[in-house]
């Protein structure tokens, strides 16, 4: 990685290793373009609205350590980002079939794991049976995701997920383009039961 290249963060930068600010304070600094993952946008909810969205356990540590412009970075994030040239998106946790990626919510986009038989999303935990929304998705574009921690990549036809337990003492993931090369490093420790 160097100062020429675009560093892509498919999001949960946060609650789930032990220095969540340094965290953010690194993507900061590499410039990076971090997208909105589902505990990014639970924080900020419960910094927008206390008295609706209540902070969790390990959750106070990261926003007790969080600065201004911290705060700032998390409020920038974006729920998509595309690259027309590559006919390639990236989102944090993925998209429901059949409707335009564009026009999703951002608890869809952040929250999807699988497809019900309803076509409805849901969590692993609420549907074991169901199947990953990416067995779904027909494409274009091709998709890049996180969220749904693997013991390895999973690649389809149109979508890639990234998340391959690092924080859970898995690898670390980057998926170089345009050659579409992946590159992992294994995690020195488990950070997150």
């Amino acid at each position: 990685f160097n100062a020429s290249d675009r560093l892509i963060l498919l999001g949960d930068l946060i609650n789930r290793g032990p220095d969540s600010a340094k965290v953010i304070r690194l993507a900061r600094k590499s410039n990076a373009l971090s997208l909105l993952g589902n505990h990014e946008r639970r924080l900020l909810a419960a910094r927008k609205n206390p008295d609706r969205v209540k902070v969790r356990g390990s959750e106070q540590a990261t926003f007790d350590s969080l600065k201004p412009d911290d705060w700032r970075y998390l409020e920038g994030m974006a729920l998509t980002h595309e690259i027309k040239e590559l006919n390639t998106v990236f989102v944090h946790g993925g998209f429901l079939p059949n409707q335009p990626w564009r026009e999703q919510t951002a608890e869809v986009v952040t929250e999807i794991q699988v497809i019900d038989r309803e076509g409805n999303q849901r969590k692993r935990r609420e549907d074991p049976d169901a199947l990953p929304w990416a067995d779904h998705w027909t494409g274009p574009p091709f998709v890049v995701y996180g969220h749904t921690p693997r013991e390895d990549v999973y690649k389809l036809k149109w979508s890639i997920c990234l998340d391959t337990a690092c924080a859970m003492g898995g690898q670390l993931t980057a998926f170089i383009l345009p050659e579409r090369r992946i590159v992992q490093v294994k995690a020195r420790k488990s950070y997150f039961p």
